[in-house]
Order: structure tokens, then sequence, then C-alpha cells
């Protein structure tokens, strides 16, 4: 009899025990759990929700399973609580940066996400707390944001409520939640050029700021979008530089000379650039040539294939930059005596491709 309140004791901690930690199980209502991410520029976008399913209750959703505006649940504290925009906990949204939803700007962080459902225009919300289990507890004055948007039907049936990233680009994409047939979309934009500067400065002052090449790939990054040009000018020096061993890179001296170039500096554009060619290779060379084509710069483009030809004769390579440089200043003739020389030396792909130029200069078209 003494061992009985001991055992009583033990039965009870164990009944503690799998109360507090219930084992894991699926979520209720049948519910799918899920987890869709993507990078924007150098944003990361998570979204944490559960997908309720339809379940035969086509027609039963909006508007009715998913009420108009706000309702009293029940239970909680909220006697207004929008939809949870998902089913069980709070669905939520994170992002590693600060962005904009539908123009509007949101710091970077977690959020929990609701939806004031209305037919004509749903209200999305973008509350502080998103730990609370549901919208039980919803409290606007946590409202980090608000924004308005349309939903638009779709005669596809989406059995399991579904988040999806539509329209991507380089700093945009549409993030789209679609169940039944209904979707409701909203566009989220990132600063992405002011994020790949500052990712820049963070990296460069690390170890990777040690190789010419890290300064080189930042430089030519600014150049190419015309931004930033005055610190990428400086990028370039450091690229350049017998600091980090680029001194002999043509590569280097290349964007430096454009960077200076668009800076208005062309007089040391040239310089820097008349001091690198020794160091470049013929494809280099080539490749310069080309660039100079790109920037309206026939003349200059043609000088630097004969440069490169007089180096490496009889060379692919260097004929097809000659049947470039003179087609570019409109001498088809003397391109097409060039291309008819180097189709013989050509490799199968690209006996195509001078063959094709051939056909464009008889006829009287720039290949370029």
């Amino acid at each position: 009899m003494k061992k009985q309140p001991i055992i009583l004791c033990v039965l009870i901690f164990a009944c503690t025990i799998s109360y507090s930690q219930p084992l894991t199980v699926l979520p209720s209502g049948g519910n799918k759990k899920a987890i869709i991410g993507e990078q924007i520029g150098l944003t990361k976008v998570i979204i944490n929700y559960d997908r309720p399913g339809v379940k035969g209750r086509e027609g039963k959703i909006w508007g009715q399973l998913i009420t108009v505006g706000y309702t009293d649940q029940g239970f909680g504290n909220s006697k207004a609580a929008p939809w949870r925009a998902g089913a069980n906990e709070n669905t939520t949204l994170e992002f590693s940066t600060d962005v904009k939803i539908e123009g509007q700007s949101l710091l970077a962080g977690k959020y929990g996400f609701f939806i004031a459902y209305d037919p004509n225009e749903c209200t999305l919300i973008f509350s502080k707390n998103s730990t609370s289990w549901g919208s039980f507890y919803y409290n606007d004055k946590e409202d980090a944001l608000r924004v308005k948007v349309k939903p638009y039907a779709s005669d596809k049936l989406v059995e399991w409520l579904k988040y999806e990233f539509l329209n991507e680009s380089e700093n945009s994409a549409t993030i789209a939640l679609s169940w039944e047939r209904l979707t409701i979309p909203f566009k989220i934009e990132v600063d992405y050029v002011k994020e790949q500067l500052a990712s820049f400065r963070r990296e460069l002052q690390t170890d990777k700021g040690f190789i010419w090449q890290s300064w080189q790939q930042a430089a030519q990054w600014c150049l190419d979008r015309n931004v930033n040009l005055d610190e990428a000018l400086l990028w370039a020096d450091s690229a350049s530089s017998g600091t980090f061993g680029g001194d002999k890179s043509f590569q280097a001296a290349s964007t430096k000379a454009q960077i200076l170039e668009k800076l208005g500096k062309k007089d040391e554009a040239a310089a820097v650039m008349k001091a690198a060619l020794p160091n470049a290779s013929m494809f280099e060379i080539h490749g310069y040539g080309r660039s100079l084509i790109t920037q309206k710069r026939p003349k200059e483009a043609l000088d630097i294939f004969k440069m490169n030809y007089d180096k490496h004769p009889n060379q692919m390579t260097t004929l097809v930059g000659l049947v470039r440089g003179y087609s570019a200043n409109g001498d088809y003739k003397t391109a097409l005596d060039y291309a008819n020389k180097a189709l013989p030396i050509a490799d199968a792909q690209n006996k195509s491709n001078i063959q094709t130029m051939i056909d464009k200069l008889k006829a009287g078209k720039d290949v370029n």
C-alpha cells in the first residue's frame, strides 16, 4: 500500500509530459504545411503557411468559409479579425532586406500575414506579431503595413491553397495566393542596385578583397549598369594596380578605361588602353574591338582588329575581326575578302557563322 502514492505520482508525471510534448502529426483538419521562398535581387523572401483544401466545398469558400471583411471568431480577444491567409498557425512572410509592397515601404523582418477578403478589393495586412496562432488575437495596433489589391477569378480549380512567385525580374516579383477559383496577387519590389553596392562594399573589406578579380567584378557590374561610376573607378584602380596582382590584366585595364570614357575622361581612357594592349591576348583584343563597334566607334574598332591581325596573322579569330571591322565601316567588299579567307580554316560551328556573314555581305548588309 505504501507504493501506491509513488506509482500515482509517476502516472501523473507521465501524463503531464505527454500533454506538454505531443507527438508530431499532420496539421489539424488534414491541411498541409508548406514553405516557399525565392530570392529577388539579393533579398530572400520566405513564406510559411498551412494549406487548406477545398474538399468538396467549391462555391462555398469565398464569402462563406472566408467571410467578407472582419469577423468575431468567438475565441481570443479580437472582435474584428481578418482571415489568417491560410490555415492553423499564422501565415508569415519574411524579408531579409527592406522591400516595397504594392509601392509602399516595409522594413526587413518577419510578419504575420492576414487578409480582409472582399470580392472587389482585398486588404492585405502585414502584422508585427508573427507568433500568434491564427488571427484570434489580431490587434490592428500591431499592423506594420496595409495595402489594397484586386483579386481575380480563375477557370482552373486549385484544390490546395498555394502561394507562388510570378513575373520575376531582377528587382521585383508578384506573389499570388490561389485557392479554389480565386487568386489574390501583390507585387514586391526591392532596391537591388542599393543592396548590391552595399554587398560589394562589405565583401571587398573581407578576404575576397585580396584578389584583383573581386575589385574588377564590382567595377564591371557598375559599368554594365552605368551606376556608381565614381566609386567604380576607385574599384577599377584597385583591380588594375600591382597591389592585388591585376596590373598585367587587360580585362581590369579595359574596364577602367571604359569607366573613364563614361566619365568624360577620354584622354586618360586612351592612355590606359594604349598601355594595356601589349598585355592582351588575341581573344581579349578581339573582344575589345567588338565592344568598340557596340559603342558606335567603328574606325577605332578597325584599328584594333588590324593590330590584332598583325600580331596574330591568318588566324580565324583575327580574320573574322577584320570582317567585322571593315563591315562596320561600310567596306563590304574588303570584309567579304577576309570572310572568304576565314571560311576554309574555321571549324564546323564557325563555318556556319562565317557563311552567314558572307551571305549578308553579298546582300550589302552589315554583319555586326
